[in-house]
Parts: structure tokens; sequence; C-alpha cells
């Protein structure tokens, strides 16, 4: 009989229903699945590395598996980015100009406007939704970057996290970058991993590498047919660099000559292989103030010194990444499925100059660096530390121009320097290589045209909806046929840029660039205009012999900037303005005991440039019989040195009350042997001040006070009494403390190194009621205006 009117729940069923199964035809429904022989697709992005840091492009660095992915594959040496790494991330999985996907710069701030939207907007498609949707199994591991800081806390919606933008499993950092050894916090699927401590020789790449094999190797588990898309994008060369000891060995004294001849030695390179026409030049070193690098010659033997271990770390984190896709291929051969997977190498902007002119001992540290440039500095004694987990290093800038080899600039402007990578596609079964072929393509391509070409390349279309709504389309183009035909000419014949007021343009071989002045009108350009096919190095400015070209090409920017919602332009000031809600992290907190790690921007916002109280509740300390009859915290340790409390020794209240940060900066409050004791982490360099602690204290309070010249000045109460001060630290800033605020443990990263290597994580074993912070106003003097300006400017990058 047939099914009721009024019945429910059958409109869509398509088999029958009838009062028994004896009545009834059963009909199943079915996720979509690939077509058969789909290719898996791999695409490994890579932060902050330039055109000529890897083999495939005239590097002197070690990458035998992008070595044998360019030889069957195709490079691209004409593939251009946006010069930051949001922007390009947005471009990358989503087709579409990167201001109009709402991400004009990076995801650290919150102006208020379109093209500065800093999360994936409703109608704005990604490249893993639409493989989900044919049919794919769709994993990403590392940097995300496409989360606005104030929403990477657990409370706040995740609308533009991973696992809600295509991926079916995610592994790392929403930041922007991290710590290698230590990371502030890492993310599995859409929630935080509750990370204590990390494991002896822990290394990020490392992790990141295990969890996408991992990923892999499930998928063949239980299902041998369905394609995946692996987004690999890694945290390095992004700053702090930091690389494992046998690697950094691997390059020791490789570059004791310098920059300028590993430019020289690599533009050679390059022309050997092709990549460039015979005839094009290298300007020698950059020498616009604020960009220039200084002759190699010119420095002293200590700085040439430490200059070159740089480096050395460097590349080792270079060759750590070859060794990681080396170790998916591998995995692919295992599989039988390397042959039908394609796999993309290219990196997200250009090399940066974010170390300054000498380097830096701590990336955070340049924030504070520029208010009060003698309280920190390369010095010699730290040499040995250089690429460690103790410090969070950043090299001098004439690396990032020989990392940028034969261009001009860096990452954050829009000459090739920040803009011209390396690409490399390989697909074996789909994009074979015939003996004329040399696999160089010399056709302009962009960032966008990538989701566009894996797609033309799988065989699959766009959906024009998302959730209902009609989807951005495409700015970028197929480049499928470019990379099939050496002859081919390229289908994207124009492009826009802009960055921070750097502007460019390009059409048919022209490209006309502005180099912004951050003293100048933002919107007034400085244009100059190249002749890219004869002039791919941009040394030539033809703007004055062609006049109406640059005229041209300058009225075209302007209606591609209003159609991708480049405007308003905004100077640093507007730009890091935050949305007026975010006033509620700077509210006093309580946090109880066993509350998790506090992510990071959450709360650095309670310390940031403010007056600042730290109240530790206590029910009463009970102090170590160690400590009152005179015996050392040393001697208690070698009695047991497994940790057990040894004969005589009273288990007492110790450990840490709070702790905020790790290595590359923090404070933390600890009660060790009758002592309270406090101890700052500036950028690397410690100081601490104790003392003894009266049985039954109820009551801890930490005052900072803001003093001039970025400075605090800490006080420590005892139940109301001031017992102790540390005067004339310095404030951190930008984005330190790195590590947010962990309660009765200092987890993760080591504020204090000597406490962990004494004690571990350190867990307060006592009757710790609460931690409530309580911050003051923001005290900004007149004179840190520019310092908090241009924090807030290396942080967001």
């Amino acid at each position: 009989m047939p099914v009721p009117p009024h019945a429910r729940g059958y409109a869509s069923f398509g088999g029958s229903a009838g009062r028994t199964s004896a009545e009834s035809t059963p009909d199943w429904t079915y996720p979509p699945t690939a077509s058969a022989g789909a290719p898996n697709i791999v695409v490994v992005l890579v932060d902050d590395m330039g055109y000529s840091d890897i083999g495939p492009f005239g590097s002197e660095i070690e990458t035998p598996t992008l070595d044998r992915l360019a030889a069957q594959g195709v490079r691209l040496s004409n593939y251009h980015t946006t010069p930051l790494c949001s922007p390009s991330r947005a471009a990358l999985l989503t087709g579409i100009n990167s201001h109009r996907a709402g991400f004009g710069f990076a995801a650290n701030a919150d102006p208020g406007y379109p093209g500065l939207r800093l999360e994936l907007a409703d109608d704005v498609l990604t490249l893993p939704e639409i493989l989900r949707g044919n049919g794919y199994a769709t994993y990403a591991v590392g940097k995300w970057h496409l989360v606005r800081d104030a929403t990477m806390n657990p409370s706040a919606h995740r609308d533009s996290w991973p696992t809600q933008r295509g991926f079916d499993r995610y592994y790392g950092s929403l930041e922007g970058l991290n710590s290698f050894y230590y990371p502030n916090q890492l993310v599995s699927d859409s929630s935080v991993v509750d990370v204590e401590e990390y494991p002896e020789g822990y290394y990020l790449t490392d992790d990141l590498t295990d969890r996408a094999l991992s990923y892999i190797k499930d998928l063949r588990a239980h299902d041998a047919e369905k394609p995946f898309f692996l987004y690999f994008a890694h945290v390095a060369m992004h700053g702090p660099l930091q690389a494992k000891p046998e690697d950094q060995a691997k390059y020791r004294g490789r570059y004791d000559q310098g920059w300028d001849e590993l430019r020289r030695r690599r533009f050679a390179e390059q022309l050997a292989q092709g990549l460039f026409p015979p005839g094009t030049e290298q300007k020698p070193r950059n020498t616009e103030p604020g960009y220039e690098a200084a002759e190699w010659d010119s420095l002293t033997a200590d700085e040439q010194r430490r200059y070159a271990k740089y480096m050395e770390v460097y590349a080792g984190m270079v060759d750590s990444i070859d060794q990681s896709l080396g170790r998916i291929v591998d995995l692919l051969e295992d599989l039988g499925e390397l042959d039908n997977t394609i796999i993309v190498f290219t990196s997200d902007n250009g090399g940066t100059a974010e170390g300054g002119p000498e380097g830096t001992r701590s990336y955070f540290a340049e924030f504070a660096h520029v208010d009060d440039p003698d309280w920190v500095g390369d010095v010699p004694h730290d040499e040995d530390l250089i690429g460690t987990a103790k410090l969070g290093v950043h090299y001098p800038r004439g690396w990032g121009q020989a990392s940028n080899t034969p261009f001009r600039f860096y990452k954050g402007q829009t000459f090739a320097g920040g803009v011209r990578v390396p690409l490399v596609v390989s697909w074996p079964k789909g994009l074979p290589r015939n003996g004329t072929d040399p696999g160089i393509r010399h056709e302009y391509a962009y960032v966008t045209d990538l989701a566009p070409t894996l797609l033309d390349l799988a065989g699959l279309d766009r959906p024009s909806v998302r959730n209902g709504l009609p989807a951005k389309d495409f700015d970028g183009v197929s480049a499928a046929e470019l990379l099939r035909d050496q002859a081919a000419p390229t289908r994207h014949t124009e492009q826009y840029s802009e960055m921070t007021g750097h502007r460019g343009f390009y059409r048919d071989g022209w490209k006309l660039l502005s180099l912004h002045d951050s003293d100048a009108d933002i919107d007034a350009p400085d244009w100059q205009l190249f002749d890219v096919r004869a002039d791919p190095t941009e040394l030539h400015d033809l703007s004055e012999q062609y006049p109406d070209k640059a005229a041209e090409l300058a009225a075209a920017w302007d209606e591609s900037a209003w159609a991708n919602t480049v405007f308003p332009l905004l100077t640093r000031a507007d730009l890091f303005r935050r949305r007026p809600e975010e006033a509620r992290f700077a509210a006093p907190v309580r946090l109880l005991p066993g509350t998790p790690t506090l992510e990071r921007y959450r709360s650095q916002r309670l310390i940031a440039y403010r007056d600042f109280t730290i109240t530790a509740d206590l029910t009463g300390v009970r102090q170590p019989a160690a400590a009152t009859a005179g015996d050392s915290g040393a001697a208690r340790d070698a009695a047991a040195p497994d940790g057990a409390e040894p004969a005589g020794f009273q288990l007492g209240d110790e450990g840490v009350l709070v702790a905020h940060g790790d290595p590359l900066g923090g404070y933390l409050l600890y009660i060790e042997d009758g002592e309270v004791v406090l101890g700052v982490n500036s950028y690397g360099r410690y100081a601490s001040v104790g003392v003894p602690l009266p049985v039954g204290t109820h009551e801890i309070t930490v005052r900072a006070t803001v003093e001039p010249r970025l400075r605090w000045d800490f006080t420590i109460q005892v139940d109301g009494t001031p017992l102790a001060e540390l005067t004339d630290q310095v404030q951190l800033v930008g984005m330190a403390p790195w590590t947010g605020i962990s309660v009765g443990v200092d987890a993760r990263g080591p504020v204090s190194w000597d406490l962990r290597e004494r004690r571990g994580p350190f867990r307060y074993t006592g009757a710790l009621r609460a931690i409530t912070y309580t911050p003051g106003p923001i005290q900004v003097p007149q004179r840190t205006i520019d310092a908090v300006e241009r924090e807030a400017e290396y942080a967001a990058e």
C-alpha cells in the first residue's frame, strides 16, 4: 500500500516502505565518491623561504627529495605569491585574491574593513571543501594562520578553523609562527592538545611529519582506493630559527665566506640551470635605507663568525624540510601511489629581513629593542645557543637577501624578493616529461592559480554555492596547459598586489611597483616601471622613458584595488585597531588549579603595556622540614636523585604557583626550599629574586609597575607585606610571552632552564585555591608609541 500523505520522513527515500519489510524495498544514500584513478594531491607550503633556497633553484643546501621531484616534474621560474603569510595561504586555498578573500594582511589585526576581515567568509569556498565534496579525504598539518588571534581560544567560534573549512583532520599550530622545541599551543582537529611537557628530543617538523604519515596510513588501512589531499604547511622557515644539532652540523663552516659570495654562487647556478636568460643582472646588495645589507668583507671577524652560524641553522632547517618530504615520498612509494600523486612544493613569500642588519638573539626581543636598543643584542657568549631551544634567534637580513637571490628586497614588499618564490610540481602519471622538455616554465603564474590548476588536473569542477550562498568566483586561472606544454602561453596576464602601502601591478610582461615609505602619504605611490621580460630582477626603472605605460598600469591598479576591496589604505595605527569587545580580554580573571594553559593572546592582553597584579590564594603554606633544618635543596636532590623524598625529609608545599611564557620570554612564581621566588625571563636573559616564606602564608602577591623605557618593576608581597623587589625588567610585548598562563605548573616550554633541569614542570604540591590576575590600564608613554606600532607590525608577520 502507498505511504499515507501525513507520514513524515519518506519524501527523499528512494526505496519503498510498507507496513512490514516484506512489503518494502530498502535504499541507501552514499557520500560522494571520487572517480576511479583520481590522483592524490600533496601541497607542501614553506614559510618565509626565498627563491634560491632549494637545489632546483640554485641552492647549495642538500635537498635530494626536491631535486628528484624537479627532475621528473616541472619548475615554474616565474611564479608569484603575496608578500605575507596569511594572504598567501588564503589565496592558495581559495583561488581568490587575498583582499577579496578577506586577508589583506596577516591574521593579527582587526581594523573592520572587508579586505581585512582576517577570517574566511561564508561565501568563500576552499580547495579542501571542493575536494571533500568530490570524494577526497582531506588532511592538514602545520601552520594555519587563517584565524584571527582573538578567536584562537576555546571559547571562540571556530568558523575559520581547519576542520570547519573542509579538512577531515588537522594537527598543528593556528599561530603564524612557533617554537620548534616548545610549541606554545598545538591543536588536534578542533581541540587544543593538553601538553604539560614535551618529550626529550621533540622537534616540531618531525612531529608534523609523523602526524601526516599517520593520517595516510590510517586511511589506507581502512580504504585502499580513496584519494587524499594533504596540505602540509610548514612552520619553518619562520623565525625563531631552531634546528636539530645534527642538521646544523652538516653545514658547519659552509657559510664562512659570507652572503655576498653565496649570492654570487647561487646566481651562477641559476643561470647554469636555465632559470634566467643569459644577460640577466643581479644587484650586488640592497642599499636602500632600512633594507640595506652590509658588505661581508666590511664586517669584523667576530661578526662574520656569528653571522655564519645563523645561516648554518637556517640551512639545517631547509634540509629538515626536504627530509620531511622524503618521508612522505617514501611512504607513497611503499603504497605504490607516487606515480599518481600530484606533489606541489612552494613558499608563502620571500625571505625575510625581520632579523635586522645584525640578527637578533630573540625574535620577540626586536619589538622591545626598538625602544631601548641597549638592553639586548647578539653578544659572543650566546653563540653556542644560536639555533637551540634556549634562544629564539633570527638571522641578519643579509642572509634574507641571499635567500631571495637574485631579486631585490624581502618579505613584506611587492618587489620580486618579497613575492617571487620557487614552485615545483610533480605528477609522473599525469605530467610525464618527454626527452626534449627541460621542465622549466618561464611564463607568469600566481598563487591564486594553484586551486583551479589542481582541480583541472584532477578533472573536477568548482561548485557555485557554499552553504546556500553564491560562492565567490576564482580570480586565478588553471595553469594545467602551461604545465603540460613548454610552449603554452600563460593565461594569467595581469595581477595587482598590495601590502601595507607597498603596491604592484603586472600586465603582459610590464610591472609597476612602489616601495612605501612609512613616513610618506600612504596614497601617494612612488611608482617604478620595469619590463620584466628583459629585466626580471627589476633593476632598471623605465617610468620616465614610458610615462604613458606607467599611467596606464597605475590606473589599472586603482581599478583592481576597488574590485578586490583593497581600499581603504590604512596607516599602521589604523591597521592595528581592534574591535571594542576585545577589551574583555583585559578584565580581571580568576584561574583555578587544573585550568588548561591559557591561550597566548588572551594571556598577553592581561599584561601588555600595563601595571598588573597576580594574587596566589593559598590555604596556608606548609614548609618542608629540609628548609627549616638548614638543609639545602641541592643536598636533598643529591640524596634522592630519582625524585623520591629521602629519609629525614618531610614533604611540604613547593612547586610553581603560576608560569607565563617559555625560553623565548616569560615569568614565573614558585616556592622551593622555604623561599618564594619570582623569575623573569627577558627574551632569553633570566633574573630572579627569592625571599624566605613564612609557614602558614595564605596570600602571595606580585605587582608589576610600568616604568619608562619599556620596563617593569616587580614587588613580592606576602600576606600584604612587601618583602622583595625585582626592578628594571624589560617588558614582554608584542607576541611575548609566547606560551600562555599555567596555574600550579610551568607547562610546555620552561621559563627557567635551571628550574626545569632540576625539577621538571614542578607541579605545586600544596593547596592552591586560585590565581587571580588584575590588569591595570594600558600605559604607553609618547616615547614608546613608535615601538608599539613596530611590535604590532612584526607580530602580525
